[in-house]
């Protein structure tokens, strides 16, 4: 009875893997993709939470099918979600209508409102602004809601049959007081009317969500009554499986949007409100810098040129640090820092030869490198150390990024041996849950430190290569100034 399952519900897909807790390695893995919305208004980004459920089922038979996995010996689920999107359901438990996504920006005049109104920055991305733009522009659909939940709360309460949420990713909503750890009353007032009577209740730190319900339990293919965690947001989990569960240790992590991160034993709070100040899964707080466009950039210029990532980086490592003027300020889906929501991106410098492919991914590599420095650089400002990185998600594998990234941030940067963090997180949630739930006295980082390994020895900064980066930033800095007002 030593398995685990850990589920990581995302933006371009679900992962799942499997803890084996006593061997303390994982045992299986699989992946289903899946897409947004399409036809969509400008700025709109949109799923179905059926999509999640049923690569969640698609997943989960996967997993239950690889060697070795026997589904009589789980002892918990862990699940993590995708931050801030915005889950209403009706009294029956029903979806709504579409989820509207963390990067989704057709809400930003509602942001704008909401953080005029409460004198501090409400970021597009978080919940709040869907949810004024839901009961402005849908009041029908408004009407009907009963339950306001985020991603991961929804696949737990689809598990479970227990609508609830926990600190991490309600501080995340721009309603919660992270400090008190609560509901902010006064904001959810004011988002929307009856908002308050449309959440669910809180989960104390290290409760579990619930167990699973004959639904649940015939969606996973596992038994009914299994413990399931309280679960968290991706950025939360992505802690817990990095080693993010003790201060000292700061991860980046490259995927869809990019985000570094490290754990504080108080609130960290940034007056500009560019740095979240979120709360952990497993106590705590996360104060975490998010850049919307990191990997999408990329794959942007692999779709174009329809080479893999492996050749593209081949071929940017013959070109010139500052790609011989070109310069790529990579705001395709505006951005959250800097706040330019309604940003795109631009390029600039382009000369004869710089529409080659080498060229591109690496000002696609440097731009998206150079704004996330920049994030990192704030947050220093607050008082956060950051000496050194440990380096997940899909990109953390490119040699040629982490050579940038160490160069730009002046630290070492160590790669993890578990891309994965996110789904693993929730596996070690889980099993920290269970053992707690079992009578332990037992900490998080206790639980999930011995699964923390590296992948490779750190890059180290080059000196050379540092200054020449330092150069490029102040200009990335003044170009971004000049076309939209931000520095």
């Amino acid at each position: 009875m030593s398995l685990f399952l850990g589920l990581d519900v995302g933006t371009q897909g679900t992962k799942g893997v499997v803890l084996d807790a006593e061997k303390g390695c994982v045992v299986a893995r699989a992946l289903v993709s899946y897409g947004l919305l399409e036809g969509l208004g400008p700025g709109a980004c949109e799923q179905h939470p059926q999509t999640w459920i049923d690569a969640v089922r698609s997943v989960a038979a996967e997993l239950l099918d690889a060697k070795g996995v026997d589904a009589a010996r789980f002892e918990g689920v862990g699940v993590s979600g995708q931050q801030h999107g915005l889950v209403v359901l009706d009294a029956a438990g029903a979806v709504v209508r579409p989820a509207k996504l963390w990067c989704d920006t057709s809400t930003a005049a509602e942001a704008r409102e909401l953080s005029e109104a409460f004198a501090s920055p409400v970021p597009v991305g978080f919940t709040a602004s869907k949810v004024l733009w839901l009961a402005r522009h849908e009041p029908e659909s408004w009407k009907r809601v009963r339950h306001v939940l985020l991603p991961h709360d929804y696949v737990n309460f689809v598990l479970t049959g227990d609508a609830c949420m926990e600190a991490g990713d309600a501080s995340g909503t721009g309603f919660f007081d992270p400090r008190a750890r609560t509901f902010d009353e006064a904001r959810v007032a004011a988002v929307a009317p009856g908002l308050a009577e449309r959440l669910p209740s809180l989960l104390a730190n290290g409760e579990a969500a619930g167990r699973l319900n004959a639904d649940g339990a015939a969606l996973l293919g596992l038994e009914e009554g299994v413990l399931v965690s309280a679960g968290g947001g991706d950025n939360m989990m992505s802690a817990v499986g990095s080693g993010a569960t003790r201060p000292g240790v700061v991860v980046v992590s490259l995927g869809t949007s990019g985000t570094v991160f490290t754990h504080a034993d108080v609130p960290v709070i940034d007056p500009a409100g560019l740095i979240a100040p979120f709360c952990s899964s497993v106590g705590g707080w996360l104060p975490l810098l998010c850049v919307m466009n990191l990997t999408g950039v990329t794959e942007e210029v692999r779709q174009a040129f329809g080479e893999d990532h492996g050749r593209l980086t081949h071929a940017a490592r013959s070109v010139p640090i500052g790609c011989d003027g070109l310069l790529w300020l990579p705001y395709l889906a505006g951005e959250r820092v800097p706040d330019l929501p309604e940003a795109s991106g631009t390029l600039l410098g382009v000369r004869a030869g710089h529409l080659r492919a080498g060229t591109l991914y690496r000002a696609a590599l440097e731009g998206t490198s150079l704004n996330l420095a920049w994030g990192v650089e704030r947050m220093r400002g607050l008082g956060i150390s950051v000496e050194g990185v440990h380096l997940v998600g899909g990109a953390a594998g490119n040699e040629l990024w982490r050579e940038i990234l160490a160069d730009l941030l002046g630290c070492p940067v160590t790669p993890l041996a578990e891309p994965e963090s996110a789904a693993m997180g929730a596996a070690l949630q889980a099993a920290w849950t269970r053992r707690r739930a079992s009578g332990e006295r037992v900490g998080p980082d206790e639980v999930a430190a011995p699964f923390v390994r590296e992948s490779a020895a750190p890059t180290e900064p080059e000196v050379g290569r540092a200054g020449a980066y330092r150069e490029l930033a102040a200009r990335f800095r003044e170009a971004v100034a000049v076309l939209h007002g931000a520095g």
